[in-house]
């Protein structure tokens, strides 16, 4: 992971408003938040108690609703 300096952004009263990035960590915290959503997701869809089917049945269910 890159460690660098946070640079804020501050108003007129010294409140910090916003935050300045490198772009390479920007993109590294993109990456993590994706990774949680599915591992959420995951979570999500194994606690919710419904049966899995292969995935490959799920597509020829999906193709047959088209037709």
């Amino acid at each position: 992971m890159n460690v660098a300096k946070e640079q804020f952004v501050v108003d007129e009263s010294g409140n910090r408003t916003a935050v300045l990035l490198d772009v390479e960590r920007y993109v590294e915290l993109l990456e993590a938040q994706e990774e949680l959503e599915s591992i959420r997701a995951y979570d999500e869809a194994k606690s919710s108690g419904d049966e899995a089917i292969p995935f490959s049945q799920a597509v020829k269910g999906i193709e047959s609703a088209r037709e």
